[in-house]
């Protein structure tokens, strides 16, 4: 019986199947990155890891066709579904140890949240202030002590 796969085994079978693509020469496909007969040695075990991770065909040639080596299967593979197999039930609720429990709509009577403008705290002054489009910009109180360039 061989060995359980791991999350590390996926992710490096991900890239041994990406950077270990075909490339076409004249005398046939040849692998991308060390130049022997396509399925070279590194390629065929990524795409058997990953066969047996639960990926089909179809979906090891999509991770061939983006290209990324670096991208992410999840760990354990579901096919389809994430619920398959498994009832479809929510999450049992968290309490927090000393405080009383939820309740699902509104908390303790409190209406729902809804966003709200921002509020400054008091003695501060509006951003939008009252008359012109913007600022008036005062002369300056004397003139700079260095010569104008010209």
């Amino acid at each position: 019986m061989p060995a359980p796969l791991t999350p590390e085994d996926v992710r490096l079978a991900v890239r041994a199947v990406v950077v270990h693509a075909a490339e076409e020469w004249p005398n046939g496909p040849l692998c991308r990155n060390d130049g022997a007969s396509y399925p070279c040695r590194l390629h065929r075990w990524g795409r058997r890891v990953l066969e047996n991770h639960g990926l089909n065909e179809r979906q090891i040639e999509a991770l061939i066709r983006h290209g990324n080596p670096f991208v992410h299967v999840p760990f354990p593979f579901t096919y389809g579904s994430p619920a398959q197999g498994r009832a479809a039930t929510a999450p049992p609720a968290r309490q927090a140890p000393g405080y009383p429990p939820r309740s699902q709509a509104g908390s303790a009577g409190y209406p729902p949240r809804s966003q709200t403008g921002r509020v400054g705290a008091p003695g501060t002054r509006p951003a939008l202030r009252p008359g012109g489009p913007g600022r008036p910009v005062a002369p300056p109180a004397t003139a700079p002590r260095w010569p104008r360039a010209s």
